[in-house]
């Protein structure tokens, strides 16, 4: 995979770099019915500092994660370096991680795009260049996260061929999710795994048609969210491994709160319509049943710039 046009002149458009700063948002796949399509990118950040060194690779150790060339971030740089001209002599690398990992609110993705925006913003690429998105998807695996974490807002994520692609839309400005994280990780490979490999098509055209109002309800028709974010593709089946998440889901959707399973799980997310109706959401899952380690409650506004590039460090000239 390389860069149509030519790196080298790219990267000689922009002053020697030291090194940079980047932030990335977390992201909410799928959103209901829009399996594998559609993301929404949520105000709860992580940020990674790079420097260019002589050689070497150091990675201040953040996390479970490993801190050598199997770390995520890091193989996001190397590929997006090897596709744009020669590997740097030497990174050394700080991430901030503080979207929860392995738990459906797109943590690799995030870790994916600051390695991706990093090593492409040295190059002299934007974020929201549709190459970053096709780097993005081929490491993450398919688009979903990875376009809203870039682009920021609503996305709507597919392939043309081979090629990752997404549009961008905006959220209507009364949106207001909610996040309930509870303590159980679970993995994307695995919860795929729980899933038919066919479905009745009754089905699929319903959840076509859901996904369809689900966009207008998040761009325009907020007083749609609810019918908008009902599913028969993938939430029951991911949902039977999860008992807390389906309490979670069940609570709130009875109440009439528009909630759908993050991602993979076994986050909630909850797309409310006003700041009062974030408040009845928190106060309906506070009368679910506790589970053992607690629920972390975030409440993060609709992340509208997407990937940002903070700082930019440049070497003095001579």
């Amino acid at each position: 995979m390389s860069r149509p046009e030519t790196p080298g002149a790219a990267a000689a458009r922009i002053p020697p770099a030291e090194g940079l700063s980047v932030r990335v948002p977390a992201t909410s796949a799928n959103l209901g019915p829009g399996f594998d399509t559609l993301g929404l990118a949520l105000a709860l950040y992580d940020e990674l500092d790079l420097e260019l060194t002589a050689g070497g690779l150091e990675v201040t150790p953040y996390g479970d994660v490993p801190v050598d060339e199997r770390n995520l971030v890091v193989r996001a740089l190397r590929t997006a370096f090897a596709a744009t001209g020669a590997q740097p002599a030497g990174l050394r690398l700080t991430y901030t991680s503080r979207i929860p990992h392995a738990r459906g609110l797109g943590s690799s993705s995030a870790a994916i795009c600051a390695g991706v925006v990093a090593a492409l913003a040295l190059r002299g690429v934007a974020a929201d260049d549709p190459f970053a998105l096709e780097l993005a998807a081929g490491i993450e695996g398919h688009p979903d996260n990875v376009a809203p974490c870039l682009l920021g807002g609503l996305t709507v994520a597919y392939y043309e061929g081979r090629v990752a692609r997404a549009v961008r839309l905006e959220p209507a400005a009364a949106v207001t999710p909610v996040v309930f994280v509870p303590p159980v990780r679970t993995s994307t490979e695995q919860s795929r795994a729980a899933l038919p490999d066919v479905v009745p098509h009754a089905d699929a055209a319903f959840s076509a048609g859901r996904a369809a109002l689900l966009v207008a309800a998040l761009t325009s028709r907020p007083d749609r969210l609810l019918e908008g974010t009902e599913d028969r593709l993938h939430q029951a089946f991911r949902l039977s491994a999860v008992p807390v998440t389906l309490r979670l889901l069940r609570a709130l959707r009875e109440a009439g709160i528009a909630a759908v399973l993050s991602g993979s799980g076994p986050s909630v997310l909850a797309l409310c319509r006003s700041a009062d109706e974030a408040d009845e959401a928190v106060a309906v899952v506070a009368g679910v049943p506790p589970e053992a380690g607690g629920l972390q409650v975030y409440r993060p506004a609709v992340d509208r710039s997407g990937s940002v590039l903070l700082a930019s460090r440049h070497a003095p000239p001579g």
